[in-house]
């Protein structure tokens, strides 16, 4: 018994003293530096689509509209910050839409481009009624 005690107590001191190769090597499913550059990606293409909003809201046509129809513009302004995932998608697409319509500051506002603009204002208000 003494013998056995002998033998095992080393061997196990030197497996808690010293950590094995397989738990000491960090190995990862995707490399850091590519976790990074996705997040990197997403929190870009976020920021531009909140600043194709901002662009479509800052435009006179649409405060002109929006003015129209009963439409707080501050409350939609404030709304689209906090917009993300899905809803910050379809949001942003109708406001290039309108920025790409009105680009080279076209002075005649069609229909289309009015359609346009009241659907950015109702999705952004929706989210907001949603939420």
């Amino acid at each position: 018994m003494r013998m056995l005690r002998m033998s095992i107590v080393p061997a196990l001191v030197a497996l808690i003293a010293f950590p094995s190769l397989a738990a000491a090597e960090q190995r990862h499913a995707v490399a850091p530096a590519a976790l990074a550059a996705a997040v990197a990606g997403h929190t870009a293409k976020q920021d531009a689509d909140r600043e194709s909003i901002r662009q479509a809201l800052a435009r006179p046509e649409v405060s002109e509209i929006a003015a129209k129809t009963g439409i707080d513009m501050t409350r939609v302004a404030a709304t689209a910050e906090t917009l993300t995932g899905a809803d910050l998608e379809r949001a942003a697409a109708a406001a290039r839409q309108v920025n790409d319509s009105l680009v080279g500051g076209a002075s005649t506002v069609v229909i289309s481009t009015t359609t346009i603009i009241i659907a950015l204002l109702v999705v952004i208000l929706i989210i907001v009624a949603v939420d």
